[in-house]
């Protein structure tokens, strides 16, 4: 019996939340500080159509790659915004741990 492909896209969502929901087990979501993001000096841009990328993300100790959507960015860092079943995640990581998911 072969897989669905019309299904996999779903499939891998649910595997992907099961990952974040585990991976948050170890520890809260970690991000970049206002010192690291340098907000006084720094200008930031909001995209009123937030960009469907591919971001590494840590949990403690863990660190997971997530689909997110990129809202805000600063010229070093990327403010994300994801979900795993009904929690909602948002932080800022550096911008090198993200890529546009059209890039893949």
């Amino acid at each position: 019996m072969g897989t669905s492909k019309r299904l996999a896209p779903l499939y891998d969502r649910y595997a992907q939340h099961g990952e974040i929901l585990a991976a948050a087990k170890h520890g809260p979501l970690q991000s970049l500080t206002d010192r690291e993001l340098d907000r006084g000096e720094q200008p930031m841009t909001m995209y009123p159509r937030p960009k469907k990328v591919r971001a590494w993300v840590r949990f403690g100790p863990e660190s997971i790659r997530v689909e997110a959507a990129l809202v805000r960015s600063t010229p070093l860092a990327a403010g994300i915004v994801f979900s795993a079943g009904a929690e909602t995640f948002r932080c800022w990581v550096w911008g090198n741990a993200v890529v546009l998911a059209d890039d893949e």
